[in-house]
């Protein structure tokens, strides 16, 4: 709530949005878990509620081929491409041998980027499935979508040329995405959690604006506090602008 004039008004936050719009969300998952009650995740109704908060495009992972089949999961999302739905193919780290048989069709297929889910699947950073996966994405030109803690999974990807977005990087643990980013060009965040009131800022005066890729993981988290964050930051308008799509487009499309 706000005070204005002595009333409480309810806090509007589209009002400090304003005109920012998405043009590709990095973070974005068709299906469910079945451990955890959530939100539809059938691809309409993930695309309406992109729809609604001003987001032009997803770039889509299945949770099916992260919990269940990869192939089949991966197949589903492929035949959902087109102007709002990018497809980001997945891979199990529970099967490394299967998962760069997966690498290399999804690559066939025209697939640019890769989403992989350790935490999902038990793995951890220093585990040989998660190097061997990433030597091989980044051999195929692969854009690498991962999740885990940034302290621990930017090893795997360091010194081997790839190109990576971490999906959860917090606030907290910034300055140590900061510290491996300067030292590999590929290594990329998503804003999702970098949401205390100077981390956009900070990360793009270290590493610049371009490192930057907003990401909601929609539906199973708010799309609307990373917009309100990155609508009021302080960054420069072609920076925002790099931010809600620019930079997605770049490496994903």
């Amino acid at each position: 709530m706000m005070i204005e004039d002595g009333a409480a008004i309810p806090f509007d936050a589209w009002r400090l949005i304003g005109g920012l719009e998405v043009g590709l969300d990095v973070d974005v998952l068709f299906g469910a878990y079945p451990d955890r009650a959530g939100p539809p995740g059938t691809p309409d109704a993930v695309l309406r509620l992109l729809d609604e908060h001003r987001i032009r495009a997803g770039a889509a992972a299945s949770l099916r081929a992260a919990l269940f089949d990869m192939r089949s999961g991966n197949d589903e999302t492929l035949g959902l491409a087109g102007d709002t739905v990018v497809p980001v193919g997945v891979v199990d780290l529970r099967d490394p041998i299967g998962s760069a048989r997966e690498l290399d069709r999804l690559a066939a297929a025209g697939v640019r980027a890769v989403r992989l889910f350790p935490d999902e699947q038990g793995v951890e950073a220093g585990f040989p499935s998660v190097g061997h996966v990433a030597r091989r994405a980044a051999a195929l030109g692969l854009t690498v979508l991962t999740g885990g803690d940034v302290r621990r999974f930017w090893r795997p990807f360091a010194g081997i040329g790839a190109t990576v977005v971490f999906l959860d990087t917090h606030f907290y643990h910034l300055g140590d995405f900061l510290v491996a980013a300067a030292d590999e060009p590929g290594f990329h965040t998503s804003t999702r959690l970098l949401n205390s009131p100077d981390a956009l800022e900070l990360a793009a005066a270290e590493v610049g604006a371009d490192r930057l890729l907003y990401g909601s993981r929609a539906p199973h988290c708010e799309p609307l506090v990373p917009l309100l964050r990155l609508a009021t930051g302080g960054l420069k308008p072609d920076e925002i602008a790099a931010v809600a799509g620019g930079n997605a487009r770049r490496l994903l499309t």
